[in-house]
């Protein structure tokens, strides 16, 4: 029973960080989108005169050749977003003028949503493998027990016939698999 209660749970756990990925991709997503908008019109707007180009250093952008940078994981996204919201606030308190569409605030917003599901599903994750490693240890016990009762059964029935023996063993929930070619 306590093996199938760790089993359960750690259903339960997978389910749940399972359902809060599927949220959680979602502000990935947004985050992922709004930061590589920003990016694009900051780059235009060097482009136009708008900001000058030296003002890139501000976000880390010195060396990007104008590209927006590699944001497909979750962490680089971390760093990338930490980076442009710390560059376009330091832009800004130089008293230049803010970027729009989209702000640096909503891009804060979504980089903040993003970030506050990052460290949900990490504790998701190490939730759900605290768990997966308590029912592998728990597994070696059930494997003996089952062993265990296997051979007690066995040699209880030792001294019946064969097709006696195998059903009685059957009926204690013995399960025989015969190989190719081998005996019934």
């Amino acid at each position: 029973m306590h093996f199938e209660r760790l089993c359960g749970r750690y259903q339960q756990m997978y389910d749940t960080q399972v359902q809060a990925n599927k949220l959680f991709m979602v502000k990935a997503k947004n985050a992922r989108m709004y930061l590589s908008h920003f990016v694009q019109v900051l780059y235009m707007s060097i482009l136009r005169t708008e900001i000058k180009e030296e003002h890139l250093s501000l976000y880390g952008l010195e060396e990007c050749n104008m590209i927006v940078p590699d944001i497909s994981t979750n962490e680089q996204l971390l760093e990338w977003g930490q980076k442009i919201i710390e560059g376009e606030n330091a832009r800004i308190s130089r008293g230049a003028v803010p970027i729009y569409n989209p702000s640096i605030a909503k891009v804060k917003v979504m980089y903040t949503l993003f970030k506050e599901g990052y460290q949900t599903q990490k504790l998701h994750q190490k939730a759900t493998t605290r768990v997966q490693d308590e029912v592998a240890a728990y597994r070696e016990k059930v494997d003996q027990l089952i062993l265990d009762i296997w051979e007690e059964v066995e040699r209880d029935n030792m001294d019946l016939a064969t097709d006696q023996r195998l059903d009685r063993n059957r009926q204690y929930g013995v399960v025989y698999y015969y190989r190719k070619g081998e005996q019934v």
